[in-house]
């Protein structure tokens, strides 16, 4: 449970003066900074406001009451100036959607927790309905934007009132019912939050392989659907995963007390495959191979152990795979073009006119190509990093229109400042069985390449295996050779 709230005291009195000067009555936003369950306490990096909808319409505005609704709320009109008549009107279907969006720019120990609105005390408190709609705003934000820990149902709800001045921390305990009841008054003060971070990075390389079974149409999964399958059973093995952050292995609840960004390599046990294990041979059709480079970041309280920091860069893994996968389908599903092909080689087949979200993996024989978005850092405050995704043909403009109209935040005009670790996009490639089985068949890959594809590959498992046939028919003629040599001195001798 949080007990006390620490905003980092230069971007909240930045956000106050904003607001001040703003001369709006009321806005909504989200909450960014983390909630420790090691120490009790959230911290408050920044506050972000929520842009306007795709109508132009503001996503918080103020509602005049009628007289009616102020004689069965027992007002009294005359002594009641104009502003007390107001009730807050939110948006929180939108509000939840910029939640949505925002969480994917944010890397390990950076997470969307709560909502703060900027409205008078006597609206705030002017009925009943405006403390509904924010804690439905607070749930749907939760909702959109969830924290990984399981038993982590708090999020925090600030009102920054500006007549009187101050602000007001609450503490929402989420539930399938929440009610007035479920919000309780929380210790809140200002202090340094965003220099006192550090900050850990990992490039995590992975491949993994899941069998494709034969199914009946009715039966047949899409590709996304397969995926995320895949992502959420390799989130359950990365969570036993060892680490090594700057060569050491990380043991117990020690804290890092050396300044800089941190190394963070992490060891997964070997484990057996039981997705392939769990299908006989007779039903496997091909093999789904999923496999790339993360780059990751995560940043941690000085405070918390080391530990802490790890499981955020374990959390930052899955969510960017997640991320990757959201965008790739919300884009297909808007613009259902047909999957990009690279035609130079001979046994590419064009993969049928549909989303990625609906291809069906049992009608694919032949090698197919689909690129993933590539994950580029962008400076955000006190040193920290967020980020954001690219599509092949996306540039860094795309980053700073996103930086603007998500993070309220004036993007780098110096592209050298932002972080591309990862040069080549993943891509998702389909193969026959045996370009899987015995990668040396055809003509090699690039090692660079081969670390930023995804595979998937399906079955044609009636080809003949020529590499094995070579190999064998080698070693033959090696082996001739040498009785052949072996033979002719011998009969010098």
């Amino acid at each position: 449970m949080v007990k006390a709230v620490i905003g980092d005291e230069t971007q909240l009195t930045s956000a106050e003066d904003r607001l001040s000067q703003s001369g709006l009555t009321s806005q909504v936003g989200l909450v960014i900074g983390k909630l420790s369950s090691k120490l009790d306490r959230g911290f408050i990096f920044d506050l972000v406001p929520t842009p306007p909808n795709d109508a132009g319409e503001s996503a918080c505005s103020l509602l005049e009451t009628t007289k009616d609704d102020n004689k069965r709320k027992g007002f009294k009109s005359k002594s009641q100036p104009a502003v007390d008549s107001s009730a807050l009107n939110i948006d929180s279907d939108w509000v939840a959607e910029h939640a949505r969006q925002v969480s994917r720019m944010l890397v390990g120990g950076m997470k969307v927790i709560g909502v703060y609105v900027w409205v008078s005390d006597s609206a705030f408190k002017n009925s009943t309905i405006t403390l509904f709609q924010l804690l439905q705003t607070v749930k749907g934000v939760a909702e959109a934007a969830p924290v990984t820990e399981t038993d982590w149902d708090e999020r925090l709800l600030i009102h920054i009132c500006y007549s009187p001045r101050r602000w007001t921390c609450r503490n929402c305990v989420l539930s399938s019912n929440i009610t007035s009841s479920s919000i309780r008054p929380c210790d809140f003060k200002m202090g340094r939050v965003l220099s006192s971070l550090q900050a850990f990075r990992c490039t995590y390389n992975f491949k993994l392989r899941l069998p494709v079974t034969h199914e009946s149409a009715s039966n047949a999964q899409a590709l996304s659907s397969i995926l995320r399958h895949v992502i959420s059973v390799h989130a359950k093995e990365l969570m036993d995963a060892k680490a090594m952050i700057d060569g050491n292995l990380v043991v117990g609840e020690e804290l890092c007390t050396t300044d800089g960004t941190h190394e963070v390599e992490l060891l997964l046990p070997f484990t057996k495959n039981s997705l392939v294990e769990a299908s006989s041979q007779k039903d496997v059709a091909g093999v789904l191979v999923f496999g790339g480079s993360v780059c990751s970041y995560a940043y941690s309280n000085s405070k918390e152990p080391v530990m802490q920091a790890v499981a955020d860069i374990k959390d930052d893994i899955i969510r960017s795979l997640q991320s990757r996968l959201d965008i790739i389908c919300d884009e297909a599903d808007e613009d259902p073009d047909p999957i990009d092909i690279d035609g130079k080689d001979s046994r590419v087949e064009k993969l049928p006119e549909k989303p990625v979200s609906r291809l069906v993996l049992n009608s694919l024989r032949r090698t197919c190509f689909l690129s993933f978005p590539r994950r580029v850092f962008v400076p955000w405050l006190a040193g920290t990093f967020i980020c954001d995704y690219l599509q092949p043909s996306e540039t860094v403009e795309v980053l700073k229109e996103h930086c603007v109209e998500l993070m309220s935040m004036e993007a780098p005009t110096d592209p050298s400042t932002y972080l591309q670790p990862e040069v080549e996009a993943p891509s998702l490639n389909t193969e026959s069985f045996w370009d899987v089985a015995v990668p040396n068949h055809f003509a090699p890959v690039s090692s660079l390449e081969k670390s930023r594809q995804v595979d998937v590959s399906v079955e044609s498992s009636r080809q003949s295996n020529q590499p094995f046939n070579f190999n064998v028919l080698a070693a033959v003629c090696l082996l001739l050779f040498a009785i052949l040599v072996g033979f002719v001195l011998a009969r010098q001798k």
